[in-house]
């Protein structure tokens, strides 16, 4: 049998995603990729892989997952409880602390919950999975239909088949001095449509509290807040969007546009956020509270050099762990060493 994942639980809305497809706009196709790809590198360099590597993206509340493979290297990006337990039946395991790797073995299951700080979380698997990558991506485009598997979220019964049988024989990592926090203010320059609007609404716009609304994913993250009032109308012929793309429609509630937007919109754009702050845009969970801070094309760009900079140097934040029980045990179970240890707590063998 390949090795996979046997999804026994799909979560909210669990997808493969990497750096996404950028370059095919004018043919109408979407960028997609991770909603946070600081995340997403980390998640890589945390089991060894390219940082540009397809992994899973959990929105919101995340998947059940057993181990159909010799063994499989993980690790997890943001804030969720995570489990690792011995087979389906156990009512319990071992908790996983978030950004680090760690070793699953045959008929583990890895059990996410409710992402607790934030909307995203993600899984990285060593090696990746053992899917045909679409103009260069294995990202999932849900709304265009193509990329990552099946074009879909993953749905419970089926099985993700894995590029590796076995994780490599190496100690584990965790990331160190990384904060991914969503921030209560995002920087965005005004435009390109900002003549659409009074001066007046303009400041409005970037001096008011939006609140996240339910309806949000990865198409538009829609706002609410006090309405801005549309000067021209609010109606314009259709042209190309950016990441971040703020629209203002009919209703005067910005929606803010995100990876698998679409390539075209007829909504004034009031602003556009800036490329550095795109991370943390899609941290934002439904419910929390944003604002806006305009800045100039020179702040952009020098913050685009930073936030490059900073990409750079992420590997230099991924530190090898001391072994815990669990690895000692996985170690000696994969040189077969032992065959099983008794749980003195659970009253269980565990057995590879």
């Amino acid at each position: 049998m390949k090795a996979s994942f046997h999804v026994l639980n799909p979560g909210l809305m669990t997808t493969i995603q990497d750096l996404g497809r950028p370059g095919f706009h004018n043919l109408g196709i979407g960028t997609s990729g991770a909603l946070d790809p600081v995340a997403l590198r980390l998640a890589n360099l945390l089991v060894g892989n390219e940082s540009g590597t397809g992994a899973l993206e959990v929105l919101y509340v995340g998947p059940a997952l057993e181990i159909e493979a010799e063994s499989a290297r993980l690790s997890f990006v943001g804030a969720a409880r995570v489990e690792i337990r011995k087979h389906r039946a156990a009512a319990s395991g071992r908790r996983i602390d978030p950004m680090r790797s760690v070793l699953a073995r045959r008929g583990e299951v890895v059990r996410v919950g409710s992402v607790t700080v934030g909307a995203t979380l993600y899984i990285g698997v060593e090696g990746g999975f053992d899917i045909e990558p679409i103009l260069g991506s294995v990202s999932t485009n849900i709304r265009g239909g193509i990329g990552g598997w099946h074009a879909r979220a993953l749905t419970s019964g089926e099985r993700l088949p894995l590029l590796q049988v076995k994780a490599s024989d190496r100690g584990e990592a965790h990331a160190e001095n990384i904060v991914l926090g969503p921030p209560r203010r995002i920087r965005a320059i005004p435009g390109p449509q900002a003549d659409y609007f009074d001066e007046a609404e303009v400041s409005k716009f970037f001096a008011t509290e939006y609140t996240v609304q339910t309806g949000s994913d990865r198409v538009g993250m829609r706002l609410q807040g006090e309405p801005i009032r549309h000067a021209k109308g609010f109606n314009i012929a259709s042209d190309a969007t950016a990441p971040g793309s703020i629209q203002v429609p009919g209703t005067g509630q910005p929606i803010v546009l995100m990876a698998d937007r679409q390539t075209i919109g007829g909504y004034p754009k009031i602003a556009t956020v800036i490329s550095a702050d795109l991370p943390a845009l899609g941290r934002l969970s439904i419910g929390q509270k944003i604002g806006f801070e305009a800045v100039t094309v020179e702040t952009a760009l020098a913050s685009r050099r930073q936030m490059l900079s900073e990409l750079e140097n992420l590997p230099g934040h991924i530190v090898p762990v001391a072994p815990d029980a669990a690895d000692i045990e996985g170690l000696m179970l994969g040189q077969n060493l032992i065959s099983g240890v008794i749980d003195a707590f659970n009253d269980q063998e565990a057995v590879a």
